[in-house]
Parts: C-alpha cells; sequence; structure tokens
C-alpha cells in the first residue's frame, strides 16, 4: 500500500514534494501552506528534510528543485495511490452497485446465489450457502455471464504468491543456459505463467511451457495475485527488476530465484 495512506506525515510530504515539482525553480512556501492547508513553518520544516534526504536541492533563497531521488519517490508512491483508486473504483464501488459472474448452474432473475473466485474470476451458484451471496438481475445456464446485485458477506480468498524465474542475458548464453524440464515442472506447479523479455519467451517455448502473456508482467501478476492466483513470471534479468518493483509496490508477496 502507499505510503501516503499509511500515516499523515508521509502524505503531507508527498504533497508538499508534488507541490515544489509543480512549481520549481521558484517556490513560495506559502503558497504551497495554503495549498496543502499546514501552516508555513510546517512546510519549511518539511522542506528542510526533503533537502536533508535528497529527494530536494535548495538553488538559493526560495528556489528549489527536485532531485532525480525526488522524482522517484514520488512515481512510486504516486503510482501506489494509482492501484489503490482503481481497486475502489474497479472493484469496491463497482461491487456495492452491480457486478458480473460466471453461472455454476441455472439461475432465474432474482434468484439468490452464492459468490465464489475460480480462476481468479467471479461465480455465481444458486442458493445461499456461502459466506457472500448477491441477487441475480438477470438469468441463465452454466456458463453464462450473469449479473449481481445485492451483495452481502466477504468472499474467502488467500491471495496468491508471485514466483520470479530470472533468465540469463542472450549476452551470457539466454536461454541455452536454462534445464528445460527443470522450468517446466517449477511453471507447471503455477494457475498461470507470464514472461517478460525475450529472453524468456525463448526458454518457455523451448520447454513447451504455455504462456499467459508476455505483455507488462509486472502488473499482470500482481492483479492475479490479488485474486488468489498464484504466478510464475519468468523474466530476462533485465525485466526481473522492474517485476519485482511493480509487485512490491502493490503489496504483493514473491520471490526472486534463477531459472
Amino acid at each position: 500500500m502507499s505510503g501516503a495512506l499509511e500515516d499523515k506525515r508521509t502524505a503531507t510530504r508527498f504533497r508538499i514534494l508534488a507541490e515544489i515539482a509543480d512549481r520549481q525553480p521558484a517556490v513560495s512556501q506559502g503558497e504551497i501552506a495554503e495549498a496543502v492547508g499546514v501552516t508555513s513553518q510546517a512546510v519549511s520544516e518539511y522542506i528542510r528534510a526533503l533537502v536533508e534526504d535528497e529527494l530536494v536541492e535548495k538553488e538559493g533563497r526560495s528556489r528549489y528543485r527536485v532531485t532525480k531521488e525526488g522524482v522517484d519517490w514520488l512515481f512510486k508512491e504516486a503510482r501506489a495511490l494509482q492501484r489503490v483508486a482503481e481497486h475502489v473504483t474497479n472493484d469496491v464501488l463497482e461491487s456495492v452497485n452491480e457486478d458480473a459472474a460466471i453461472l455454476t448452474d441455472s439461475v432465474d432473475s432474482g434468484e439468490t446465489v452464492t459468490l465464489s473466485l475460480r480462476d481468479g474470476l467471479l461465480h455465481a451458484t444458486p442458493g445461499s450457502d456461502g459466506p457472500a451471496i448477491g441477487v441475480a438481475t438477470t438469468g441463465g445456464d452454466a456458463g453464462d455471464d450473469v449479473s449481481v446485485t445485492g451483495f452481502e458477506g466477504i468472499i474467502e480468498m488467500e491471495p496468491g504468491r508471485v514466483r520470479i524465474l530470472q533468465v540469463p542475458s542472450a549476452r551470457v548464453g539466454g536461454s541455452d543456459e536454462l534445464d528445460g524440464d527443470a522450468l517446466a515442472a517449477t511453471c507447471g506447479e503455477a494457475d498461470f505463467v507470464v514472461a517478460g523479455g525475450v529472453e524468456a519467451v525463448a526458454a518457455c517455448r523451448r520447454a513447451d511451457v504455455s504462456l499467459t502473456t508476455w505483455f507488462a508482467p509486472g502488473d499482470v501478476a500482481a492483479d492475479a495475485a490479488a485474486r488468489g492466483l498464484d504466478v510464475v513470471v519468468v523474466a530476462s534479468v533485465d525485466v526481473a527488476g522492474r517485476v519485482a518493483d511493480t509487485l512490491r509496490d502493490a503489496g504483493v508477496q514473491f520471490d526472486v530465484t534463477d531459472a
């Protein structure tokens, strides 16, 4: 989760650093104080701390610039905030009103259904036996998509885990350096496999590993893990670090080993 949502000081620090980035190099502490809703003295103390932490550099009287480290920190926090906002918008708020589910059996409109997650997708079963229920607003047969509203309870779900398998870069051997059988065995334990980098795709193809996608592996893995799925990310060493950063920002548990 974003640190800006965990404590007030980090939230204020985030807003002040963003204001500096927006106004640099001429920075009025009074204007920042008004925008953020704190005193000018508080802004001064925060800026002093930001300079000490090398997130901001002072160029002269009332002249400041955000450093590369400051930009990286802002980007990391903003991305984490964006993920939270997307979750609230797409998962929480939409589910309060209406959502779609796949039927496991025939259902009529107005019938109560039990909700569960299977393969990362919402499923609806006739009856009210589960801890999470809703009311179907459309009907259909098994396998059909149905609209559900009136949600009650909580869907039981354990977050999934992600394992990153690093593939050597092509300049030092790439997929030629891997044990294809071992790679296939590890990938076979996951709900699905994604790849990042040409070397990783080549390694999976040589090992006859079925890939879900090789685009945005970090985002895909984070979303899947949030829905209770275990994911293997086969990634070149050049991509593995970026995948790890994405997962870390999303609060997803993961480990990294060589493929």
